[in-house]
């Protein structure tokens, strides 16, 4: 592996050292504008828009399709992947495609069919700024993809496959000779985790900064390929609808910008981070769908009560057009999100990642929508009902079961993974982490609990509960208790009908299931284990780690 930093960084946990602070002066970002660049400019060479930021960057625009054909940064050419150039999703057809340039800034627009893109250039500046607006589905998904060249990055991180050609699932997870597997669709982050992503090396980093996704889908904890290397190349994304595992239903409107930004190998300038961005530059550019921060509100919480300290707590604002959130704050829960589109929306807390709370805000241009302490009821969380044991916290996560972490970054076969199989015993301390994060028909079903009763529990009915955050071929659980009693299969809850589990994603629809457990069905004798065995259950999916499946958050038995 070669460079100083291959890695996706959080942004919560980035420090902006010596080298990062080099790269963001050497970028020239929005607070620090050369209007007088020299050499700041475009150019028709009949074929492409040739652009030159005055700075070290010249990128070229065709004027067929809007593909961005060249990215020129001191020099060196950066695009180019496979012969095929950077663009949304694979390409567009014959598009219109103008230019036009306003004081210290040139636009290139282009139109296809109902969807318009952009791309604008500020003097001085190592950037290209893009924003895309789709109306409607006659382009099936929404991602922009730069293609960089091949042996400019290097990396063996889990979102690329340089080193293998070994597939093991669809054409897209792959697995090394040492028996570790890779795959673009591993990176680890939920979409609220970055505010960018690329790579740094020889004293050049290469970035793609987020747009606020607000006409995205998935809320905050959605996950989606952000990057990959190959032999051929590298790519990097920014997803504006992605349909794997997707949550939500698609939203149309003006996305951005996101950014395509090259510093001297230090992290972008952190004044292009969503949320920090100022665009003010371009409310003028008549950019279709654009709405500046004079028709954009706030919503702002002093606090949340009945939270549970050990989790963080997160705040989304989602209707049918827009999308939203912001971290609430741990000392007390009060919570600020900024930039939003007016309209009325759902506001739900969350505690990591389950559900907990929600109501419905209004939001209108240039004002703040202010709210008192909102009260989390305890019944909201599943955490606070009195339980004989339980299995993992309520979370809405499989966060803490055996294998959950790595199941971010790999595939289920990867050999870092523990063993998919094993029983559980009530009292043993290692519940959680002996606990498979994912259960599969074809792999590790019929896994058995252990557990005594005392007599006066056993004389009871109890309610048995089975929190999962997502599913595969409409796997879930079914349950037998000593061969005495086993429970109806249930009906499967709404998930998405795409792999999931296999590519680094739990995140679907959080569902309880609930079985009502017989008194008939305890073992009278206290010094007896009772056994609880859970089956997935399901007439689709094919075999392995392909079959039916699910992912757990929590399991336990009331009181």
């Amino acid at each position: 592996m070669s460079g100083s930093s291959n890695r996706p960084v959080r942004r919560r946990t980035f420090v902006l050292g010596t080298a990062a602070a080099a790269g963001s002066a050497a970028l020239a970002g929005p607070l620090a504008q050369s209007a007088s660049a020299a050499g700041f400019g475009y150019t028709d060479d009949g074929s492409q828009y040739v652009v030159d930021t005055g700075a070290n960057l010249v990128f070229k625009v065709s004027k067929t399709n809007g593909d961005l054909t060249s990215l020129v940064y001191r020099g060196v050419e950066y695009q180019g992947y496979g012969g095929m150039n950077s663009h949304i999703e694979s390409g567009l057809g014959t598009s219109t495609v103008s230019i036009r340039q306003s004081g210290s800034t040139i636009l290139i627009s282009v139109a296809y069919g109902t969807l318009k893109h952009y791309y604008a250039a500020r003097s001085g500046e190592n950037n290209v700024y893009l924003w895309t607006n789709k109306a409607d589905t006659s382009v099936s998904a929404t991602r922009y993809i730069v293609r960089v060249k091949k042996g400019l990055f290097l990396n063996d991180e889990p979102d690329s496959y340089t080193y293998t050609n070994s597939t093991i699932e669809a054409s897209d997870v792959f697995a090394k000779s040492d028996g570790q597997t890779r795959s673009k669709h591993f990176s680890k982050l939920r979409v609220m985790d970055y505010d960018y992503i690329g790579w740094s090396s020889g004293g050049v980093g290469l970035w793609m900064v987020r747009s606020n996704h607000e006409k995205a889908s998935g809320g905050p904890f959605y996950r989606s390929l952000l990057r990959h290397q190959s032999a051929d190349g590298g790519g990097l994304y920014e997803i504006l609808y992605y349909g794997q595992n997707q949550t939500e239903a698609q939203r149309f409107g003006l996305q951005g910008p996101y950014v395509i930004s090259f510093t001297d190998g230090g992290a972008p300038s952190s004044s292009l981070f969503p949320g920090a961005l100022t665009t003010s530059w371009a409310d003028s550019l008549g950019i279709s769908g654009y709405v500046g921060a004079s028709g954009r509100g706030r919503v702002a919480g002093v606090g949340i009560t009945g939270r549970n300290t050990a989790h963080a707590y997160t705040v989304g604002l989602a209707n049918s057009a827009a999308q939203y959130w912001g971290s609430a704050r741990a000392s007390d829960g009060y919570f600020s999100i900024g930039g939003v589109l007016p309209g009325t929306y759902t506001l739900t807390v969350y505690k990591s990642e389950l559900a907990v709370y929600s109501t419905s805000v209004t939001v209108s241009a240039g004002g703040t929508t202010t709210l008192n302490s909102i009260a989390v009821p305890s019944s909201n969380d599943p955490s606070n009902a009195s339980a004989i044991w339980r299995i993992n916290d309520w979370n809405g996560t499989p966060s803490g079961f055996k294998n959950a972490d790595l199941m971010t970054y790999a595939h289920p076969s990867d050999v870092r993974a523990a063993a998919w199989t094993g029983n559980v015993v009530i009292g043993s301390g290692s519940e959680t982490s002996a606990f498979p994060c994912y259960l599969w028909k074809d792999v590790n079903s019929g896994l058995l609990v252990y557990f005594r009763l005392t007599a006066a529990q056993a004389a009871a009915a109890h309610t048995l509960r089975i929190g999962v955050t997502t599913a595969y071929a409409n796997g879930r659980p079914q349950v037998a208790v000593n061969d005495a009693w086993t429970s109806a299969i249930p009906s499967p809850p709404t998930q998405p009908n795409t792999r999931s589990l296999t590519n680094g994603s739990y995140r679907g629809n959080n569902h309880t299931f609930t079985y009502n457990v017989p008194a008939s069905a305890w073992k009278t004798d206290t010094s007896q284990y009772n056994v609880l065995r859970i089956d997935v259950v399901s007439g689709s999916g094919t075999t392995g780690f392909l079959s039916a499946g699910t992912s757990i958050d929590a399991i336990d038995l009331l009181a």
